[in-house]
């Protein structure tokens, strides 16, 4: 299995930043794909970022130019940079990884951390 812990929600006002970490239980390497996913109260879990095979980055519309998703593999983390916080961009974000095994296809998810943004 693998393991996903997520950190670095919290609250923050309109304009404000957050830097949100996937901490990784094995080695980026062995994982196929990672990425951010959010969900808000009513609404199904949306992809917010992600990194495919061979480092290609693919991001929501509703965040491009403002979040960015990046990896530190000597540290088995991903994190998403988010900047110029709006208050739609209140929910939970989940940390993503797929990883293929024998060609089957896991998906794993973190817990969760709360981002709110608000003023």
């Amino acid at each position: 299995q693998v393991q996903l812990v997520e950190s670095g929600g919290g609250l923050v006002q309109p304009g404000g930043s957050l830097r949100l970490s996937c901490a990784t239980s094995r080695s980026i390497f062995s994982i196929n794909a990672m990425g951010w996913y959010r969900q808000s109260p009513g609404k199904q879990r949306e992809l917010v970022a992600a990194f495919t095979s061979g480092g290609i980055t693919n991001y929501a519309d509703s965040v491009k130019g403002r979040f960015t998703i990046s990896r530190d593999n000597a540290k088995n983390t991903v994190y998403l940079q988010m900047n110029s916080l709006k208050s739609e961009d209140t929910a939970v974000y989940y940390c993503n990884a797929r990883v293929v095994d024998y060609g089957n296809l896991y998906e794993y998810w973190g817990q969760g951390t709360q981002v709110t943004v608000s003023s």
